[in-house]
């Protein structure tokens, strides 16, 4: 927003984009927390800087940490160590004390307050996880091969491979990859895709437009009896990222190319179903190329995950079957770290996956030839 909006160009002028993506392996998101910080003047009244997860943890058992998943999205974290990048930090202006003491998931924060204990009747333990919601997802990702990838999809869609290591590479930096810290020491190598919000956003404007609401389950069903649309757009188009009219800017960018949009709305709906999935298809052969892996899945999970036009078209636009589910990843992610935490649950990661598709079969979609 406007209140953070100098931070990018500031922060770019004291340390070249390139560097940033050495030192941190981060794609260039204007909202990651260090531009955000290097904006704010507040920070120079602080003496803490919490992550939303991390203030809840406070809240709950007064302890000042950071979770390592989530701290590795702020831009500050040195990409190959999992440390604080002091020298960075310093470098931006950024007071290095304001960055609590780092904690893995699964570590035992704290117990709660005393007063909140008394106020819900149990003194419980306050157990780090994968606060970063993707890190936890991805430990929910039923994955069996090791050439699988993998898409979080909701409003966003993040798509990408588990690697043991970064990819701190040209091509890497150039596709705006990021590589975030995921739960035991993995690396989460991603793209930001817009995901779901495209269809949210076509609906919203619709039933505004009619006065009332529509039934997305049974547009969803027309949209698949249609057929596929002659072209797509780009659905990562920096026009399409505020909210607002989404059909006038889907037309008008399909204009610009030469192209008509569909008045029928399941056919609209098709289109748009199909620009996401392209994306995604996109995203995932650039994932194989910059891993250097033949992918042979992938597994989409969340909300998306629901929507079985979608899961088809990715199949049919990646050449790859997806195994779509679980859709409350996220969730079952948090549960299983607290519960291994606990002795409650298998320790490695693998038998985590394992028992979340034991208990959450996924629907299995094939790719249909052209």
């Amino acid at each position: 927003d406007d209140r953070t909006a100098g931070g990018v160009d500031e922060v770019h002028a004291l340390v070249p984009f390139e560097e940033l993506h050495a030192r941190n392996g981060l794609q260039f998101l204007p909202f990651n927390t260090l531009y955000q910080l290097r904006a704010d003047e507040l920070r120079h009244d602080a003496d803490t800087a919490l992550l939303i997860p991390d203030l809840l943890a406070f809240l709950l058992t007064g302890a000042r940490v950071a979770e390592r998943t989530n701290a590795s999205t702020t831009g500050l974290l040195d990409v190959e160590s999992g440390t604080w990048d002091v020298a960075l930090a310093t470098r931006l202006g950024i007071d290095a004390s304001l960055l609590p003491d780092l904690v893995d998931p699964g570590t035992v924060i704290g117990r709660l307050r005393p007063e909140v204990a008394e106020r819900i009747g149990a003194d419980l333990p306050v157990i780090a996880v994968g606060s970063h919601d993707t890190a936890s997802a991805v430990a929910a990702v039923p994955m069996t091969s090791p050439r699988a990838a993998y898409i979080s999809c909701g409003t966003w869609g993040l798509v990408g491979v588990e690697h043991a290591q970064p990819i701190l590479t040209d091509a890497a930096r150039e596709a705006n990859f990021t590589n975030e810290r995921g739960v035991d020491d993995r690396f989460r190598v991603l793209h930001n895709v817009t995901g779901l919000w495209l269809l949210s956003e076509t609906v919203r404007a619709w039933e505004s437009e009619d006065g009332k609401a529509i039934d997305l389950s049974g547009l969803l069903d027309q949209a698949a009896a249609t057929a596929p649309p002659s072209a797509v757009f780009d659905a990562n188009d920096p026009s399409l990222s505020a909210p607002g009219d989404m059909p006038t800017r889907i037309a008008g960018l399909l204009h610009a190319h030469g192209a008509v949009a569909p008045t029928d709305r399941p056919a609209f709906v098709r289109l748009v179903v199909e620009s996401i999935a392209a994306a995604f298809a996109d995203a995932v052969r650039t994932a194989g190329r910059l891993s250097g892996q033949s992918l042979d899945v992938v597994h989409l999970v969340g909300g998306g995950s629901l929507n079985r036009l979608l899961c088809q078209a990715t199949a049919d636009r990646t050449g790859l079957p997806v195994l779509a589910g679980p859709v409350e990843a996220t969730a079952l992610g948090n549960v299983l770290v607290q519960a291994r935490a606990l002795g409650a649950a298998p320790a490695e990661l693998s038998e985590l996956r394992a028992l979340v598709a034991a208990t959450h079969p996924p629907a299995a979609y094939r790719p249909r030839s052209s």
